[in-house]
């Protein structure tokens, strides 16, 4: 693994999670920073410059034997497009430049998923269908992304067009690529072998991935359909989950024995976390809890950063910590403590504050010192893992 390509996506997760210190800073003084373009940074940072670039070398580092060039210059002609996201979101939200860098990194994915395509080799047919399919999810996503223009131009951004477009793109992006790919990865890992098991799972989780889309398209176009869709899609889920669980237990061993306890601690959170995430889907099944979830921003925001923070990053820490480029030592450890600590802490203060709002119970006293407070933890254990990184001779 690139200890360089590495440490460019978490100086772009580090820049993210400053973003979204910021943020809630701006609830306690000004920061003369347009909220909602900052947003716009913060999410395609940590989205495109964290996720997508991470994935991006943890694939071509376990999935392609030969490391033609041109992986190597499309990754930095994909960071020069985070870095123009970066810059000019700030300042511009939705325009011109910021538009413009968008469009360049979604056009360097296109060109990602057709050299995959080519010059992967997977070792097991179970990694080679998980990682097609992610790569085919990202680019259905971006169909969400390139009605977003049409929309505009006919029906405005408040129109129902247009939100669906987002939540297209965002539902395809979170639960099909970047899901599956770390499933794909983590399954390597755990060398787990093609089963009639194994073809259940894939089947049912791809299913289960197309039907959730119903609950964010039922928020902007209501109809009971849309909810025995999703409730459909929810209930599958549940068995992809149970599959899931089954397919990984026999493995484990595997994982015991040849990775440090924090990698395995790692592992374990991320599961943890897919399966608490799993476990919110299903409150959808009740109508009331559906429509509570789009009314109070805050279990959106928390589940959002539950599967982003959670799942996904856990399984992203937990492929770093196994490659030689860190040391596992006990700054690593705090280093990792002090993410997840932030992670947990500001998890817990917005979902107290999204149930307390919905009971009409009111604010927490001093909830947005708190969850500024709780934020900081997150990027100074970014730091940490930063040096640990930099001071690390690869063997």
């Amino acid at each position: 693994m690139s200890k360089k390509l590495v440490l460019i996506c978490l100086f772009n997760f580090l820049i993210a999670a400053l973003m979204g210190l910021a943020l809630r800073y701006s609830f306690l003084n000004s920061i003369n920073i347009n909220y909602r373009f900052l947003m716009h940074a913060h999410s395609h940072v940590a989205m495109l410059g964290w996720v997508y670039l991470m994935l991006y070398v943890c694939i071509v580092h376990y999935f392609v034997p030969e490391k033609k060039p041109i992986f190597n210059r499309l990754f930095w002609l994909t960071q020069f497009a985070v870095v123009g996201m970066m810059i000019s979101f700030p300042l511009q939200g939705y325009a011109a430049i910021s538009i413009s860098f968008s469009t360049l990194h979604i056009f360097c994915s296109y060109y990602f998923v057709y050299l995959i395509w080519k010059y992967h080799k997977a070792e097991s047919i179970i990694t080679s269908y998980l990682l097609k399919a992610s790569l085919i999810f990202m680019l259905l996503s971006t169909l969400g992304v390139w009605c977003l223009g049409p929309a505009v131009s006919m029906l405005g951004q408040a129109s129902a067009f247009y939100q669906i477009a987002i939540q297209f793109f965002l539902h395809f992006q979170f639960n099909g690529w970047f899901i599956l790919a770390v499933i794909a990865l983590f399954f390597h890992v755990l060398n787990v072998e093609d089963s009639i098991q194994f073809r259940l799972f894939f089947k049912l989780l791809i299913l289960s991935i197309i039907l959730t889309l119903a609950l964010p398209v039922y928020w902007f176009a209501p109809h009971i359909a849309l909810l025995w869709i999703n409730g459909l899609g929810v209930l599958i889920q549940l068995v992809t989950l149970l599959l899931f669980l089954n397919l990984i237990k026999p493995n484990q061993v595997l994982l015991l024995n040849h990775h440090s306890k924090l990698t395995i601690y790692m592992y374990s959170f991320a599961v943890f976390c897919f399966v608490l995430k799993i476990g919110l889907q299903l409150l959808s099944l009740i109508p009331d809890v559906s429509e509570v979830a789009y009314q109070h921003r805050n279990f959106i925001i928390g589940f959002i950063h539950l599967t982003m923070l959670g799942v996904i990053s856990g399984f992203l820490f937990g492929f770093l910590l196994q490659s030689k480029i860190v040391t596992i030592n006990r700054w690593m450890y705090f280093g990792v403590f002090l993410f997840f600590l932030g992670f947990l802490l500001t998890e817990l203060l917005i979902i107290i504050q999204g149930s307390m709002f919905y009971f009409g119970k009111g604010i927490i006293t001093n909830y947005y010192l708190f969850l500024f407070l709780s934020s900081i933890f997150l990027p100074l254990g970014i730091i940490l893992i930063i040096i640990n990184i930099l001071k690390t001779k690869k063997v």
